[in-house]
This record gives C-alpha cells, structure tokens and sequence, in this order.
C-alpha cells in the first residue's frame, strides 16, 4: 500500500528536467539562513507554474526499504480526535502548508494525522494528548497548532504524520527540525524532511509541503457512473464518530477515526477510516 509514496529514481535523476525540488532543498540546506530562519528548505509551492514534475515527499527510512517500525514507530494510536489544535505547555508553534501532487495541483479534503511527544519528550499513550487529525481545505491547505515536541533518548526532535489524499494509499513520514544536534545521529532522520522554522515572539512558525506520489489531481467525487451506487448505511455529508459500524456494498465496517464522509472516501476506499468487521 505504501509503494506508491516512495521515491522514483529515474525520475530523480533526468536532470533535463531541470532543478528538481531535491536540488533546490540541497541547495537550500548548505546556504546561509536568512535572519529568524533555522534552515530554508525548498517549498513545494514554490514550483507552481514552472511545470516540472515534484519529487514525492519521502518516507522517513534508514536509506534501505521503509517499514512500518522506522516510519510510524510504536506510539501510533487510531481513533484520534478531529482537530487541529493540539494543547499542553511548552513552547507554542504552528505548522502550516499544503498537499501537493506530483503536478504541483493542490490536493483537497487529503487526511492527515498528527501525533508527537510533549515538551518532556513522552507521548500519551492513554488517551489523546498531541493527537489530532485534520483535513486539507480546498486549496490543499492544513495548520497544525501545537508545540515543540521535547527530545527522548535515541531521537531527535521531530513530528510524525500520516497522510492519504482520497482513495489513494497512506503516506507515513516524519517532520523535523533543523539545526538540532540529534539530526546528525538519528538514523531514521532525512534532510528532505526538514521543515522551514523561524522565531515568531515565544513562539515558532514552521512551514512544510507535502507532496504525494499522484499525476494529476485526484477527485474527491467518483466517475460519473449510470450505475447505482452500492447498498448500506453509509452516507457522504453524514458525521461518523470512532467505533460507529456502516453497511456498504453488503459489507460491515467499523469506523476508525471520527470524520465527516466524503463522496470518494467509501469504507473500501480509506483503510485509514474503516476497518472491515
């Protein structure tokens, strides 16, 4: 399911394509950073117009296969709450950007689910403490408000996320923090990862771009069918808490994670939401 976010080599290395967002972020990483900046990695959004291809947003892996223990790590719980405000003490920072395709076209209503450690550097892992899920606005906007994530042994500072624009598969990947001591010996940290932050009064503002391995912009509606749609309970445009079950296409589904159904976000159709009973 998570092939489709990996990296394309041979795409990757036509370089008549011109300055690919790889370069420009190598680019960025060995420049001087501008005043209040920690690093400048490459935007996504800044391609727009230029017409070349983008590289999909990497899974954060070691180098070798990514695999669910290095990219979601053991603190993942489902069922997080729907918001995008995540409370708690500690240094306040918000985290704006948008989900591209490869086409650099928006992706609206893609899910992403973020949870990270608190300022101490442990997770809450009995209830929904820095977990919260969100949906990606008609431009392909989020923004996450938050706080910077403490460090714990073996880590350095970082984000996790999931993200899964309609009907496509999920793309697992952490966010980090530039010039941390920690990225260095992390072996799981990866310099295209990094997002753009800078000191706002006693806060941070970061700034990342997502891109999903997707030619074209994906619809959040389905082909136009003569077809009825499949019999059952569930409905676009209807609330589903966690735990609620749907009929659809004479199958049972459990819900996952509380949402408002879309049409194109079938149970079938997001693994992230339903799950088959």
């Amino acid at each position: 399911m998570d092939a489709e976010n990996t990296r394309d080599d041979n795409i990757e290395g036509k370089e008549s394509r011109g300055i690919s967002r790889k370069t420009l972020l190598k680019a960025a990483l060995i420049a001087p950073a501008a005043p209040l900046l920690f690093g400048a990695p490459a935007l996504a959004r800044n391609a727009q117009g230029t017409g070349q291809l983008l590289d999909p947003t990497p899974f954060c892996d070691d180098g070798d296969d990514p695999t669910i223990a290095q990219t979601e790590g053991p603190y993942f719980k489902p069922n997080s709450p729907l918001r995008s405000t995540l409370t708690g003490p500690g240094v306040p920072l918000t985290v704006s950007g948008y989900v591209f395709g490869r086409s650099c076209q928006p992706i609206a209503n893609a899910l992403l689910d973020f949870w990270q450690a608190d300022t101490n550097g442990a997770y809450d892992n009995t209830g929904y403490t820095f977990r919260g899920h969100q949906f990606s606005d008609a431009q392909g906007a989020f923004k996450l408000t938050t706080i910077v994530p403490g460090l714990y042994p073996g880590r350095t500072r970082h984000i996790h996320v999931k993200v899964q624009a309609p009907n496509r598969p999920v793309l697992t990947t952490q966010l980090y923090f530039p010039n941390e001591p920690r990225n260095n010996t992390d072996t799981i940290f990866h310099p295209s990862l990094l997002m753009n932050v800078r000191t706002v009064g006693s806060g941070r503002e970061a700034s990342f771009d997502f891109v999903l391995n997707i030619i074209g912009t994906p619809s959040p509606s389905p082909t136009p069918t003569t077809t009825p749609p499949p019999s059952g309970t569930w409905r676009a445009g209807a609330s589903y808490r966690a735990g609620d079950q749907v009929t659809y296409a004479n199958l049972t589904y459990r819900c996952l994670q509380a949402h408002t159904a879309y049409a194109g976000w079938e149970p079938p159709n997001v693994p992230a939401l339903w799950q088959r009973v």
